[in-house]
């Protein structure tokens, strides 16, 4: 009789799994893990909580990807022991948590513990010193950080197997345009002007090498021009540290009352009004750009390294930009003429078409578009991410 029961019993249980428990799980997933739940992969992101990375951790979020991001919060704002604040909002936008790390890429244990603590899937690479200007003055902490933290994130995604970067370059690679629009076969390390432009060309270059050394590495090199613009929901953008080193937030500064006026540096360029022009790309327009070379990487044939530029194909100077965020503020921008700044150029901007041929990717928010949710942002953030 109790060996009856018992067998009852056991039946009971199979058919409560089978009929009951099996199908819940199916409908609410609660035994996956997020990274398992989502169909297209976990992406480890350095330089996660940056301007660049915050944006394309949203757009990666909206589209099924596991995110896990890194940062060592040089760029960005933290209260003390908590996740960056461009990342809390990053998860109001999107209503999904991420997984976030406080890891320099210098550092190869952390590094080492992040890939051994997820299946990751492939690898988009934003971590950076990034000011032109900056550069020059501190050459050493550019070359420690950008190429010699860059190499060690790329060992130790080759000891895990990872072996699929998206590499955030530069059109600095380029240096002094030898002609324009600048397209993919413009030489590039030839008259780099600052620091910062060579170190995005060095990275270029150890990464072929690796592709060179061993034929399962995916690369691809997205070199984009002037990212700019912020999130059309005003919740994220650009919040430098110190004084911004660019000029759409130095302007937006100025129109919320933070700066006094903009320094326009140099008015003798060979450009129509004397000032320098360059190729302006909506940040959103620019993550999407990211998502677009996962994609391509995805693809079985593609093998190896490609690089595509990121732009828009036209070029604004800095007088045209101040004029369309007057006109998108109703705010006056005052600025000064001021000395040339060491490692400009007069002009650049991109051919885009190879990135529109082979990624699918086209930008479509124009001038109007970044000016206005730059004014967004700052105006609903004067003081950036701090409260």
């Amino acid at each position: 009789m109790a060996h009856a029961l018992r067998n009852c019993m056991i039946v009971y249980v199979i058919a409560a799994v089978y009929y009951v428990i099996i199908p819940i799980g199916f409908v609410t997933k609660w035994w996956l893990t997020d990274e398992m739940a989502k169909p297209n992969g976990t992406i480890l992101v350095t330089g996660g909580a940056g301007y660049v990375g915050s944006h394309t951790v949203v757009e990666l979020l909206n589209n099924n990807y596991s995110v896990i991001a890194i940062d060592n919060l040089v760029n960005c704002f933290a209260e003390k022991n908590q996740k960056p604040e461009s990342l809390k909002r990053v998860e109001t936008i999107t209503n999904q948590k991420i997984t976030f790390y406080d890891v320099d890429i210098r550092n190869k244990d952390a590094l080492d513990k992040v890939f051994r603590d997820h299946n990751i899937d492939a690898v988009i690479h934003f971590a950076a010193l990034k000011a032109v200007g900056e550069s020059v003055q501190i050459p050493l902490a550019y070359y420690q950080n950008n190429i010699a933290g860059s190499s060690t994130l790329f060992e130790v995604m080759q000891t895990h197997g990872v072996k699929k970067v998206v590499f955030s370059s530069s059109a600095t690679v380029y240096g002094i345009p030898q002609f324009l629009p600048i397209t993919e076969k413009h030489p590039t390390g030839q008259n780099c002007t600052n620091p910062y432009g060579k170190t995005k060309y060095f990275v270029e270059e150890i990464l072929k090498d690796v592709c060179t050394s061993d034929p399962e590495w995916k690369v691809i090199l997205l070199r984009y021009f002037n990212p700019v613009g912020a999130h059309s929901s005003g919740l994220i953008g650009e919040d430098p540290s110190g004084t911004p080193n660019n000029l759409m937030p130095y302007i937006s500064q100025v129109a919320v009352g933070r700066r006094e006026k903009v320094f326009v540096f140099g008015n003798d360029y060979p450009t129509k009004d004397g000032t320098g022009v360059r190729d302006y790309i909506h940040i959103t327009d620019l993550a999407i750009g990211h998502l677009k070379a996962l994609e391509k990487m995805s693809e079985p044939t593609f093998l190896g390294w490609k690089a595509y530029n990121l732009g828009t194909g036209r070029g604004y100077s800095v007088l045209d930009l101040i004029n369309a965020f007057t006109k998108a503020s109703g705010k006056k921008i005052n600025y000064e003429i001021v000395e040339r700044r060491e490692g400009d150029i007069a002009s650049s901007f991109a051919d885009a078409a190879l990135a529109k041929n082979e990624l699918k990717w086209v930008a479509t928010r124009g001038v109007d578009d970044m000016c206005k949710d730059t004014w967004k942002w700052q105006k609903q953030n004067p003081h950036g991410f701090h409260k």
